[in-house]
């Protein structure tokens, strides 16, 4: 059968499980880095998504309000200019002026008249004419007092680009045009505001109005750039006023991500844009340091297989040594060394070949006439003297193994295999006895034990504390939980063990589990418990025949013997390492031994959130306080 081949395969390849192992925790290890490498790239963006949408919004109602205090003032000076002129314009330049101080975004606030010369400023009346320019030209041609956004223009007072809020001057009487009213705002005014936020290298924020020309752009001077042809106007805005997507930069031709809004009320689109790499500089970060833990677990995990493989390899050798040892001992006892010898109804020797004094030191004279049992080891007396029961009528042959001492005091093992026989001796029955030297095939098995027992001694005990591993653990538990109708459990955690390595390192942090693992052993053999590493700094103790009581008082003689280790640890409020401990008894729970163990888990929980350094009773909390986490999930770390 197929499953019994590779069986087979497997027993004469031990190490293909081994490195197939290795294999499959490679994929797990390579498979868990790299979902976690898309997640967190996933997670990065969305993050970006969210605060470039609300930069953007903030950014919108940012650029809105800048422009509807101007607008404001500004339609109130249209009110006033359509119906009179002021008394006197030395006290309306005044007026103008106090309402630029009053708005900081604004340099200028001038009315022109129907032929572009300023009659009224905020500043220093100036005699350039403005009759030239696009908006004055709009107002001239185009009814309504609405707010007119233009720019960006070099100023022809300052030299520096401005951007132009105009509103249209109309007579009350007939609305033919009167003038305009114009304030400026100095491009840098939004460039400054949009320095203070931290977009990364390579972002930028703009600020655009609804036909496409760059009003404010911030880290580059673009101002005044026509961006209506590219995607954001000719497609983008038509579909949706608010929107997030990738593109690459017409500024730079970075890839960037990009966030927009378009005013409600004006006619102005503000854009931020992030690079993709500084987005993902963070996730690219997490990333290299994952690879680098999976590529030292792997390690960790080729240095143990190659341990595993290092130790079948061993075993498998030393088993080929036997059998090929013992085939060639079992070829030269048949072909030169055999003792055969013929015993009589009573275990007499009747019969002896010379090969004894080859193999046993003994001759012919020493043997013959004596009990076969003369010869035998104390200790082997019973299996010999039996083996005639093992004899029937048959032709069958029986083999077993004993102790005989040779004349200069050495221990030999002979292998004898006994077959009855007739016509050898006056009294009819007789046994012919074949004996074969195995000394060294015995010496062999016995260092075959060994190694099997060391290998299990491995697979059950921890490395670091030689307690017990969670594996054996578990196992026990089982055991005594079915064979014990009173039993308790002690769960123990090391209290801030986290901040113990992180200030002492992970070499004291060991030497602190050997020395708390000693006092746990010490007290839990004395009261006839089982001791276990549970994990990490975690511990735990079966005590068999041991109700909750007397489980406790166990509790406070760990608690106490942790304290007089006094291991300093200077990252615990008390100075040293302290053990938080949560007791729970089979009487009290019933069910089986994994919730015996959850209650001891959550009384351990209990005794961590009260503050550590104490033992907890399970019978103690009750169900209506206690939030139990799931078992694998309680956090008890430190």
């Amino acid at each position: 059968m197929p499953s019994r081949r590779l069986h087979a395969r497997i027993q004469h390849h031990p190490t293909m499980v081994v490195w197939a192992l290795v294999v499959l925790m490679s994929a797990c290890v390579l498979g868990l880095v790299a979902w976690k490498a898309a997640l967190g790239r996933e997670m990065a963006l969305t993050r970006n998504e969210d605060d470039v949408r609300n930069l953007v919004h903030s950014l919108t109602q940012h650029a809105v309000h800048s422009f509807q205090a101007p607008d404001v003032a500004m339609g109130g000076l249209v009110d006033l200019l359509k119906y009179r002129k002021p008394e006197s314009a030395a006290r309306f330049n005044a007026y103008l002026a106090n309402t630029v101080r009053s708005l900081p975004q604004l340099r200028e606030i001038k009315v022109l008249d129907v032929n572009g010369d300023a009659i009224y400023s905020s500043g220093e009346l100036q005699t350039h004419n403005n009759a030239d320019r696009a908006y004055f030209h709009f107002h001239r041609d185009t009814p309504g007092n609405e707010l007119r956004i233009s720019g960006p223009f070099k100023s022809r007072t300052t030299g520096l680009p401005t951007i132009v809020l105009s509103k249209r001057i109309s007579d009350a009487a007939t609305g033919a045009f009167a003038g305009i009213v114009m304030a400026t705002i100095p491009c840098d005014y939004f460039a400054g505001f949009y320095q203070s936020f931290r977009i990364g290298e390579h972002g930028a924020i703009s600020l655009i109005t609804g036909d496409g020309k760059v009003l404010a752009r911030w880290p580059e001077g673009s101002s005044g750039r026509d961006l209506s042809g590219t995607p954001l106007f000719q497609t983008r805005l038509k579909q949706d006023p608010v929107g997030y997507y990738r593109i690459t930069s017409p500024f730079d031709g970075i890839a960037k991500y990009f966030g927009y809004e378009q005013a409600d009320r004006y006619p102005i689109v503000v854009t931020v844009a992030r690079s993709e790499a500084q987005i993902l500089a963070g996730w690219q970060q997490a990333l290299r340091r994952d690879a680098l833990v999976a590529f030292v677990l792997l390690l960790v995990v080729a240095g143990i297989a190659t341990l595993l493989a290092r130790q079948f390899h061993y075993r498998t050798r030393l088993e080929q040594s036997l059998c090929e040892r013992e085939a060639r001992y079992r070829l030269l006892a048949e072909n030169i060394a055999d003792i055969v010898l013929v015993l009589d109804a009573r275990g007499v020797c009747r019969y002896v070949s010379q090969s004894i004094h080859a193999a046993l030191g003994m001759t012919e004279d020493m043997v013959v006439g004596r009990s076969c049992l003369d010869f035998v080891h104390p200790d082997d007396h019973e299996i010999v003297a039996n083996s005639g029961s093992l004899l029937d009528e048959s032709s069958h042959s029986r083999s077993i193994t004993f102790r005989v001492r040779r004349p200069d005091g050495s221990i030999v093992w002979l292998e004898s295999n006994f077959r009855p026989a007739r016509g050898l001796g006056p009294e009819g029955r007789s046994t012919v006895a074949v004996l074969r030297d195995v000394t060294q095939r015995k010496l062999l098995e016995d260092e075959l034990s060994t190694a099997t027992r060391r290998l299990a001694q491995l697979a059950t005990t921890d490395g670091l504390t030689r307690l017990a591993n969670r594996r054996s653990f578990d196992g026990f538990l089982r055991e005594a939980y079915e064979h014990n109708s009173v039993l308790s459990v002690l769960m123990i955690d090391i209290d801030h063990f986290k901040g113990f390595n992180d200030t002492l390192g992970h070499q004291a942090g060991d030497d602190c589990l050997r020395q708390i693992a000693g006092a746990i052993d010490q007290i839990a053999a004395r009261s006839g418990g089982q001791a276990a590493r549970y994990g990490g700094e975690e511990f735990a103790v079966v005590l068999p025949g041991l109700m909750e009581e007397r489980a406790m008082e166990i509790a406070e003689q760990l608690r106490q013997s942790v304290i007089n280790l006094d291991i300093r640890h200077p990252a615990a409020p008390r100075g040293t390492v302290t053990i938080s401990i949560g007791v729970a008894d089979k009487q009290e729970i019933g069910s089986n031994d994994i919730a015996l163990l959850r209650q001891a888990d959550i009384a351990l929980y209990r005794a961590k959130d009260a503050g550590r350094n104490r033992a907890v009773a399970s019978t103690s909390l009750h169900s209506a306080e206690v939030t139990s986490p799931p078992l694998a999930d309680l956090g008890l770390a430190g």
